[in-house]
């Protein structure tokens, strides 16, 4: 498993040409396909660094109050609603790809940060909001209630003790939606028709295409797109434990 992410690292640091001409260790390591990949996908890392960080806070804005609401209020239809969402998850991305590219078009939000941001958060708000609402379920209703006869209102008893009480599920879900948006190809490749806004991965389709004699540039680009989830992994790992299975045995 771990043997085509060797590869495409070894591949990176050789002197360029053909990824199977290459030797099996890097013995004379050259960095110049990584200044090439800087170079000319520096700015659709870029790109998806804005459009991951947006669609990261979006997904919490709407999750977050929507888990809480789930988990703690008694509302009719909530198994409903958490059907639904199950449900949402099984709809086919390229269902929904043609769907927004056809409502993006009478909009005029094709080829926009906010078009993708928006489109790539359909993904990540079910995932949070069944992720934050499993542990949300377990806060204790007492906390909560000593805050109300505190003085503290719905909202103030949201944001200064159930959001700090659910930081592992926050960090969670943040980070999910973050890899899921990161990783997008389908809604980038169909919410835009240019290169004024082209995510990395985008980037990297079009990249072998135009430079397929050059594999350690487009090998570098690949290790440079796999860096941020890889170094978010390692940083969050024990959050992510936390807040996966939080709820689990309740």
């Amino acid at each position: 498993m771990l043997f085509p992410v060797y590869w495409m690292v070894n591949a990176s640091l050789q002197p360029g040409g053909g990824a199977l001409g290459t030797s099996w260790f890097p013995t004379h390591p050259d960095f110049s396909g990584y200044r090439t990949a800087i170079e000319e996908q520096g700015t659709n890392l870029l790109t998806s660094l804005i459009i991951a960080v947006g669609s990261v806070i979006f997904s919490l804005i709407i999750a977050t109050p929507a888990a809480y609401a789930l988990a703690q209020f008694k509302i009719r239809g909530t198994n409903l609603v958490l059907f639904g969402i199950l449900i949402s998850q099984m709809i086919p991305g390229i269902v929904v790809a043609n769907a927004l590219y056809s409502a993006y078009n009478d909009l005029g939000i094709l080829n926009t940060y906010g078009g993708l941001i928006l489109a790539d958060s359909s993904a990540g708000i079910p995932f949070a909001i069944l992720i934050m609402r499993a542990y949300m379920t377990t806060i204790p209703k007492p906390i909560i209630e000593a805050a109300r006869v505190d003085g503290a209102g719905h909202f103030r008893a949201f944001f200064y003790v159930v959001i700090p009480i659910s930081r592992n599920a926050l960090i969670t879900g943040a980070l999910f939606t973050f890899l899921f948006t990161w990783s997008d190809f389908l809604f980038a490749l169909t919410l835009t028709t240019g290169n004024d806004v082209q995510p990395v991965t985008l980037g990297i389709f079009q990249y072998i295409g135009a430079h397929v004699q050059d594999w350690s540039s487009v090998m570098a680009t690949a290790v440079l797109a796999s860096l941020p989830a890889l170094v978010l992994l390692v940083l969050a790992q024990k959050f992510i434990a936390a807040g996966a299975t939080g709820g689990a045995v309740k």
